[in-house]
């Protein structure tokens, strides 16, 4: 399982608290209106040589033992940086249980993954893909020496590294690969969407007006969606520069309910896979809706097509099955949110929360060559 990948992060990346910037002016964010500064550990600062190294290694198949998989395999920027795939495959055929997450403003989440409480940096949630076991996924502990010499030998690396790391006699190791990689990932943020335009910009005209009906019913008590998707980046998971992150939030939403007790399918069942507490199964992190119209299909097993789907399934109060292995009443889930209860929604308003949801899409982030393959 993932979880058990959690007790190698202190040997593999190591307290490096002797690591020093590069010599090199000091990073400046590019931030959108209304956006504070990320949170940034103190052993990994960030440097332009660092975030150029981690895009090349991002999108670098050598970086999968068998070479067939990058990063943005599973990442695509065109999809927020998802695959577009109910569940992702990994690089030696093995399926993955959940839905691939977007890196969209990735850099202000407080914990990574659907359900770890544990991962709090993007340095920790790197080595996930790189070294779990079941499922595979990058099978970097098939052969991590091997690994790390394919960029050693690279001249370009060579380069890259060095600029990034000018004062290590050899900075090829693990550790400075996903040092890199949570750079670049870092400065994956999206703010201009219609709707920044429209509440931070002062655009009048960016959101349509069945969008402004659907941002009022989303902010509503009605709606309640709020209450989950919160703030700048419409996620409970947040940490910027400036503030300490809150008690890790799982939510249960009512997709399953296996045996009238709250049971989810076998090797899925969220934050109950690391707390072993029956009260938490079913409960996932709530991801960020920003970019949300392009990353279907939606859930954590990716179990839903659609925007409309997923709006009808929260007016439902929950998901009923009727038949087949996965029968059951999510409605009736005794660990499901409280928030999640049955609303009466016409065909319009759903219409206009599915109008405010792809205003949230921002073309720009879906594009920027900075983002992109080398």
């Amino acid at each position: 399982m993932r979880r058990v990948v959690a007790v190698c992060f202190a040997m593999l990346l190591g307290a490096c608290p002797e690591d020093q910037a590069p010599d090199e002016a000091p990073w400046e964010w590019q931030l959108p209106p209304g956006f504070p500064e990320p949170f940034v550990p103190e052993d990994d600062p960030m440097s332009a040589a660092k975030v150029e190294l981690g895009r090349h290694i991002f999108y670098d198949e050598r970086l999968s033992y068998n070479e067939t998989m990058a990063c943005a395999t599973c990442h695509e920027q065109a999809r927020a940086f998802t695959d577009g795939k109910a569940t992702p495959i990994g690089s030696t055929g093995h399926a993955l249980p959940r839905n691939v997450m977007s890196l969209t403003n990735v850099a202000f989440q407080s914990i990574y993954t659907w359900a770890n409480p544990k991962l709090s940096t993007l340095e920790e949630q790197a080595l996930v893909p790189m070294f779990a076991d079941f499922p595979l996924e990058l099978g970097v502990q098939q052969d991590t020496d091997a690994i790390v010499r394919r960029f050693a030998d690279d001249p370009e690396y060579q380069e890259l590294f060095a600029a990034a790391w000018p004062a290590d006699d050899d900075p090829f190791t693990v550790e400075r690969v996903v040092q890199a990689l949570a750079s670049f990932q870092r400065t994956l943020i999206s703010g201009d969407s219609a709707y920044d335009r429209f509440i931070y910009g002062g655009d009048s005209t960016a959101m349509s007006e069945s969008a402004q009906r659907g941002m009022a019913l989303f902010f509503s008590e009605t709606g309640e969606c709020y209450h989950c998707h919160a703030g700048a980046n419409f996620s409970t998971s947040f940490r910027s520069a400036g503030t300490e992150p809150g008690p890790p939030d799982f939510q249960n939403n009512g997709l399953y309910n296996l045996d009238d007790a709250g049971a989810y399918p076998p090797g899925n069942g969220g934050l109950y896979e690391f707390t072993g507490d029956p009260r938490d199964q079913g409960k996932f992190r709530v991801p960020t809706l920003r970019n949300i119209a392009v990353t279907a299909p939606y859930m954590h097993d990716g179990s839903m097509a659609t925007l409309a789907e997923v709006i009808d399934h929260y007016a439902a109060g929950g998901r009923q099955t009727a038949d087949g292995p996965l029968a059951g009443d999510g409605r009736q889930n005794p660990n499901k949110s409280p928030l999640v209860r049955q609303v009466e929604l016409s065909p319009q308003d759903r219409a206009d929360l599915v109008a405010f949801l792809e205003s949230l899409t921002d073309e720009a982030f879906l594009t920027d060559p900075k983002f992109g393959p080398p």
